[in-house]
């Protein structure tokens, strides 16, 4: 698989799993009711050709009011996805999203995969959502999140899956990657300890 990178933008080609296929429906939705959002954690990775499961694909999604919201939930509806949480928008806005609580929304009849939307709320949510980088699949455009805050993002998640994913995006980006931007994530995030055992002693000797 091989990758152009122009400025802010990871442009590749590749077959499409029936996930990127989902993945790119609804995020065909969230550009039409012009939602700003960001990809975060797992699918990032198997975006960039890490093989391996996932049930969920993570998101920020823009903070909005209730109005807005509902108008996001008719077109996911009228699209197509159900949110599996609850029936009413207006509970999903104010028991969940406001109360710093995911949702999830899935195909009509189905589980998973599912997608799971949540508004910025940490430090490192906002940053998210503010540092994104664009990916240009098949033609097709997709808001991820930065790959060094992503890798740092991962180390500190902790998981066995995690750090494989942390592995992943840093042995494919390697030469791209700010070296000293991901530095300073991982100190932010405290995790130098993960980053030595996880990154470093693999792939800087």
């Amino acid at each position: 698989m091989e990758f152009e990178f122009k400025d802010n933008e990871i442009v590749f080609d590749r077959e499409l799993s029936s996930l990127d296929k989902i993945v790119l429906k609804f995020i065909k939705i969230l550009n039409k009711e012009r939602v700003d959002y960001v990809i975060i954690s797992g699918y990032i990775a198997i975006l960039f050709g890490r093989s391996r499961n996932t049930e969920d694909v993570d998101l920020f999604i823009e903070k909005m009011s209730l109005e807005k919201f509902k108008e996001l939930w008719k077109a996911f509806e009228k699209n197509g996805f159900e949110c599996i949480n609850t029936s009413s928008p207006k509970e999903a806005y104010e028991e969940f999203l406001q109360n710093k609580t995911s949702i999830r929304f899935a195909i009509k009849g189905t589980w998973l995969p599912n997608f799971e939307l949540k508004f910025p709320n940490s430090k490192e949510n906002i940053y998210s959502i503010s540092n994104k980088i664009k990916v240009s699949l098949n033609g097709k455009d997709l808001i991820t999140s930065e790959i060094e805050m992503q890798i740092a993002f991962k180390l500190k998640l902790g998981s066995e899956k995690d750090f494989e994913d942390a592995r992943h995006l840093y042995k494919v980006f390697k030469e791209h990657l700010n070296i000293n931007k991901l530095k300073s994530h991982i100190s932010e995030m405290g995790v130098e300890k993960e980053a030595e055992e996880t990154l470093w002693k693999n792939f800087l000797n």
